[in-house]
């Protein structure tokens, strides 16, 4: 290989969770993608993308089931690529359930269920992909995110990946529709008033200027945002000495509607203006019931 630096991204995961819809991001954010590459193959995609004047120093592979014992070799080469190349793994994830739904939805087969049923072949993936799974630098959960959200994600997520110490997602929910599988950290405002009570502000959103002046006018909301603040400066600034570049930070409230996206835009805009840290916004429950 050359001295020539590569900025590489694995994408895999589970199948229906967003592996083709990652990759078409990608490409849209200005990375060369491959598709069910052999991992045996990649030492040598590596070397020419390292080469000079190659034009692939930013490339993105896809690698998944359908590679048969590529995916049991791709784990020690990881290791391998981490010394030689800026390698970052994406790992594309939902639950069990959504995944089911995705699949009946096309009415087409798992390509691991064979003779069995559409959960067998799902649970057979997931027990394949799960050392895998725990290389991954970035775990994205589609579950409950449209083809658009999840497509904004990965490409707000790795157009600044260069840049920054640590890329931060700054997450609402709505506690009744469950936690975010992937927030490393939570925090919940259900304890400031609901302007949901409000007739006004009910059919709003926390994007709504009044609702959104509602929320962060109401008391011990500055206290409570400033102390946040200063726990993840310091708690993001300890990632980016171990070398943890991603990290979601999910706000809830009752319904994902109201509280938690007020108070998650500011915490966005307070968490942006810390040096090395690049914030992307995602509502994940902003349009349920």
């Amino acid at each position: 290989m050359t001295d020539s630096v590569a900025h590489i991204i694995i994408v895999t995961g589970m199948s229906g969770a967003g592996r083709s819809t990652a990759a078409n991001a990608l490409e849209d954010g200005g990375w060369r993608v491959i598709d069910n590459l052999p991992a045996q193959l990649l030492p040598s995609l590596v070397d020419i993308a390292t080469t000079k004047g190659s034009g692939m120093n930013r490339l993105a592979v896809v690698v998944d089931v359908r590679g048969g014992d590529s995916v049991e070799e791709l784990a020690p080469l990881i290791e391998t690529l981490r010394v030689e190349t800026n390698l970052r793994v994406l790992f594309l994830d939902a639950t069990d359930e959504e995944l089911i739904k995705r699949f009946e939805s096309v009415r087409r087969p798992h390509p691991l269920q064979g003779d069995g049923t559409l959960i067998d072949g799902i649970r057979t993936e997931r027990t394949r992909l799960e050392t895998l799974r725990g290389y991954a630098d970035v775990v994205v959960d589609t579950t409950g995110l449209n083809t658009h959200q999840t497509t904004t994600l990965v490409f707000d997520t790795f157009r600044s990946d260069d840049s920054a110490d640590v890329n931060v997602v700054i997450e609402s929910f709505g506690f009744k529709h469950g936690l975010p599988a992937d927030a490393d950290i939570v925090g919940d405002v259900r304890f400031l008033p609901n302007p949901f009570w409000t007739e006004s502000l009910r059919d709003e959103n926390g994007l709504h200027p009044d609702v959104s002046a509602f929320v962060l006018g109401q008391t011990d909301v500055e206290q409570y945002l400033d102390g946040l603040v200063l726990m993840l400066g310091a708690t993001l600034r300890g990632y980016a000495r171990e070398n943890k570049r991603h990290a979601t930070i999910a706000i809830g409230c009752t319904g994902g509607k109201h509280r938690s996206v007020a108070i998650a835009e500011e915490l966005a805009r307070r968490i942006g203006e810390i040096p090395g840290v690049a914030v992307t916004r995602k509502h994940r429950d902003i349009g349920r019931e």
